[in-house]
């Protein structure tokens, strides 16, 4: 199973345009949405290419692949508008080996802050913008950044998960930060 994250879009009609041509190269069955999907939200800077009507006609089109959750930023409002449910604050994907990823925006949920998990399970969130994928403790913590506002030093980016290798990938297909789940 290939799975294709992205977080963070806030609205951006050409970074959800980048993000859906990489989730279509990528061959990955699923486009799990991390949260913050149509609107910037009054802390962030509006985003050149701000159309979030756009942006939900975009994602609809692969409705029946995505698995999202809430973010900060979205609301009932949004709701109305999206094809797909997007307003839990957090999912649980079972993969074929019998590890969980926990998946939350990170706002309310997020690796210093969750429900029980296995050893090995991995706390998948967005929210920071910050790309992160490492080992913590027992668990495993997996941040895709953002894919319109990208912070720190970083580039817009998205996250993939294939043969339990959970990568961070620039849209310049630079690896940013990966960890094996072993």
């Amino acid at each position: 199973m290939k799975l294709f994250f992205a977080s963070d879009i806030h609205g951006c009609a050409e970074s959800t345009r980048r993000a859906l041509a990489a989730f279509e190269q990528s061959g990955a069955e699923h486009l799990i949405l991390l949260g913050d999907v149509l609107n910037h939200g009054p802390r962030n800077a509006l985003p050149a290419g701000y159309a979030p009507i756009e942006v939900a006609e975009l994602l609809n089109q692969h409705a029946e692949k995505i698995t999202a959750v809430r973010g900060n930023c979205d609301s009932d409002v949004d709701q109305m508008l999206l094809e797909f449910p997007m307003m839990a604050d957090y999912n649980l994907v079972l993969l074929p080996n019998g590890r969980r990823l926990f998946l939350t925006h990170g706002h309310l949920y997020n690796i210093d802050k969750h429900p029980r998990l296995r050893d090995g399970d991995v706390v998948v969130s967005g929210h920071t913008h910050l790309p992160v994928a490492e080992k913590q403790g027992s668990l495993f913590a997996f941040n895709p950044g953002s894919v319109t506002i990208p912070r720190g030093e970083y580039q817009a980016s998205f996250g993939l998960l294939e043969n339990n290798l959970l990568k961070v990938v620039s849209f310049d297909n630079e690896v940013i930060c990966q960890v094996e789940l072993g």
